[in-house]
């Protein structure tokens, strides 16, 4: 049943018919996105799925040289060491736009490119287990950080995800099947509108043939 509020005049048709044309054209274009946002999900997931194990392959290795390191030396040396870092590092955030989206690419910088600013320390104190551990810590940032960046896409691409699907889903099945019933309706009642004034016209065309010749 359509709405009592809808007026069945050609021009209210009209207008529902364009609307018609404009949701189901936008219903198209946002099911084309719904599906490049999956694919390009799809794809972010099988990046974060070979970064995460290549993070964890790193810090396990960092954290496993950590632990010999520590083992050897007093932990007030250990601590002593790693108190006062030399270098630092500053981090940019830039965004690139996937369909409508906009996800975040990070990038850093180091104070210095001298690779032997990674220890904090002088080396006759120190073992060589540590210096592997910072090695494998320093080489495995930029991975970490990166595995950020996927991780963050992820989150705000299935957010968009689900925010198109809600979309497609009301112009599918509420939008425009109301629509099409509003439409139907106002069709009906044009047609039984033209139908009546048919009738109506040769009822009165009889009564003018009837008195202009005297027949009944």
């Amino acid at each position: 049943m359509a709405s009592t509020a809808i007026i069945p005049t050609r021009m209210v048709l009209n207008q529902l018919k364009n609307r018609l044309k404009t949701a189901r054209r936008g219903h198209k274009l946002l099911k084309d996105k719904r599906d490049e946002l999956m694919r390009q999900f799809m794809d972010v997931i099988k990046q974060n799925k070979e970064l995460r194990v290549k993070v964890e392959n790193g810090l396990t290795a960092a954290f496993g040289s950590l632990q010999v390191a520590s083992s050897i030396m007093s932990p007030e040396i250990l601590e002593q060491s790693l108190l006062y870092p030399r270098q630092s590092v500053e981090l940019d955030i830039r965004y690139r736009n996937i369909m409508s989206v906009d996800v975040p690419e990070y990038s850093f910088r180091t104070k210095s490119n001298d690779p032997s600013e990674i220890y904090p320390y002088g080396f006759a104190q120190t073992s060589g287990e540590l210096d592997d551990a910072l090695e494998q810590m320093a080489a495995v940032f930029e991975d970490m950080l990166k595995l950020a960046e996927v991780e963050k896409t992820m989150q705000l691409l299935a957010e968009e995800i689900e925010k198109t699907r809600r979309r497609v889903n009301a112009l599918e099945y509420s939008t425009i099947p109301e629509l099409e019933k509003n439409i139907k309706y106002i069709t009906m009642k044009l047609e039984e509108n033209e139908n009546s004034t048919k009738v109506r016209l040769m009822k009165v065309k009889d009564m003018v043939l009837q008195k202009a010749h005297n027949y009944s």
